[in-house]
């Protein structure tokens, strides 16, 4: 039975911390404890996976391992891998901004430490707990691809696998044996470093379910070329023998863009996942599954057409449109995996085949409130939702709610005021209030809006290279005032239910 719900899109990389950047530990699970307290039942982060270029979780080096940088130094100290000496000397670090590098390199002095503390005691419990976690069947399919990837990436500087040796390149058997015999210690390192991110990342969980909290977790259609996945799988890619792409994703120029957006990410061989019955697909979302109540698919609309262009060509024009895996491919994930808690993304240049396919699999889809006012009677407006709908006021893409009104021509300024109501003094809580209210039976506010900040605490600039992905939220700006408010316009616009953590939108 659907029920009404609200929540919070907050990557815990923003959350406030001593450490240089928010973790999985004290924080995150005091945020489920403040969302509980908001009459939130929902918290909706970003991709987890460890980040790739500027740090973007949506171009990561594997569609499956998590970011080490979300590993919480607090609970390492706490289960005995960590001395507290250990975290004497953490650098000054800036608490409004994350410096990614800073950290980087002082965390991952701290997981060496607690990797030689735990692997100097063939008797050590987390030992015994590291090693039958990596034995168990869920790791099979991707953790040892992962660790060998990483390993050999750190043995070659960093440089991408289309540069390695043709032998490791091309995943010749006797090379890869020998590169693993080679690399031992440090493939059981990042393994172990997995290990601490899954058993962080459940005891997160087990606090969300404490707190009737579901996770809403975000998966890329695409994967970036320099990732594990398709090191591992390049028959499944449409790249060479060398790695190279030979086409690659993006979309078609419109009006904001005469170029389009060439991404660069490798477009699938369709053919080929259908031929092995989707194996790698069942196996990411089984896995995103195991991790989150519901995930995001970020891009659905590549699923029934995405756009693809020559790998020669500099920009995404002479693009065109191909088909994507459409119904086949959900029809193979629900005879694997059961019912699809899975929400689309089907923002942007949406077409018929996409509504289509949306409707077929009665997936609910996403409207943006700050897109309601581009177009007269837009579908983004709430008087047009569906029940059928997560709405936004904005997403990690937009501008918060306060910086976009600002910035607007005061023409859409006054339609904006005259549709929400109020009188212009609070319009992040009017916005908030007016999807609220609506019949979408979802409502998500990025934790922006809620404290009613402006541009230059929004969490991504599309097309933008620098200053993305780093803000983190004040210590201490999520207090019981704005809980309670929050919880009172929740409960008044029917959205506190029964608070059961396993319900679906």
């Amino acid at each position: 039975m659907t029920r009404r719900a609200s929540g919070i899109l907050l990557h815990p990389t923003s959350l406030p911390g001593p450490f240089g950047i928010g973790d999985l530990g004290p924080e995150s699970r005091g945020f489920l404890q403040w969302l509980n307290s908001a009459g939130q039942t929902v918290w909706q982060m970003l991709p987890l996976v460890p980040p790739g270029a500027g740090n973007s979780p949506y171009d990561g080096a594997s569609a499956f391992a998590g970011n080490p940088l979300l590993i919480s130094p607090s609970d390492l100290v706490e289960v005995g891998l960590l001395m507290d000496s250990d975290l004497d000397d953490a650098p000054d670090f800036e608490l409004r901004t994350i410096h990614f590098q800073q950290v980087a390199t002082w965390k991952s002095d701290l997981l060496r430490n607690a990797w030689h503390r735990c692997a100097s005691s063939t008797a050590n419990q987390q030992r015994e707990q590291f090693e039958s976690w990596a034995r168990a069947p869920g790791q099979g399919p991707w953790l040892e691809d992962w660790a060998l990837f990483i390993s050999l990436k750190q043995h070659f500087q960093e440089k991408p696998w289309m540069d390695w040796p043709s032998d490791l390149r091309t995943r010749d058997t006797d090379a890869l044996t020998a590169a693993a015999r080679e690399l031992r210690e440090e493939i059981d390192y990042h393994k172990f470093i997995q290990y601490l991110f899954a058993s962080q990342w459940s005891r997160l969980r087990e606090t969300a379910t404490q707190n009737n909290i579901r996770l809403l977790g975000d998966m890329p259609f695409y994967v970036a070329l320099d990732s594990a996945d398709v090191w591992a799988h390049r028959e499944l890619f449409k790249v060479d023998v060398d790695g190279q792409p030979l086409a690659v994703a993006g979309v078609p120029p419109d009006y904001f863009s005469p170029t389009g957006q060439r991404w660069g990410n490798p477009v699938f061989r369709w053919e080929q996942h259908a031929a092995d019955g989707y194996l790698w697909w069942t196996q990411r979302v089984g896995f995103s599954l195991t991790q989150y109540d519901m995930v995001r698919i970020d891009h659905f609309r590549a699923f029934a057409s995405y756009w693809e262009i020559d790998a020669q060509e500099p920009t995404a024009i002479h693009g065109e449109w191909v088909s994507g895996p459409g119904n086949g491919l959900f029809e193979r994930l629900r005879e694997v995996l059961g019912e699809l808690p899975l929400v689309a993304e089907d923002l942007g240049h949406i077409t018929s085949d996409v509504r289509d396919l949306k409707q077929q699999l009665g997936l609910p889809g996403m409207k943006v409130l700050q897109f309601g006012f581009d177009s007269e009677d837009s579908e983004h407006l709430p008087h047009n939702y569906s029940r059928d709908t997560v709405a936004y006021t904005g997403t990690h893409d937009n501008d918060t709610a306060v910086g976009w009104l600002a910035d607007i021509e005061a023409d859409k300024h006054d339609s904006v005021l005259d549709y929400v109501g109020g009188r212009g003094t609070e319009t992040h809580w009017d916005l908030m209030r007016c999807i609220l209210t609506s019949v979408a039976d979802m409502a998500i506010f990025p934790i922006q809006d809620v404290l009613g900040l402006g541009s230059p605490d929004r969490m991504n600039t599309p097309g933008s290279s620098e200053g993305n992905w780093a803000w983190r939220l004040e210590e201490g700006s999520l207090d019981s005032r704005i809980a309670d408010r929050l919880q009172r316009v929740t409960a008044l616009t029917g959205r506190l239910g029964d608070r059961h953590p396993r319900s679906l939108p």
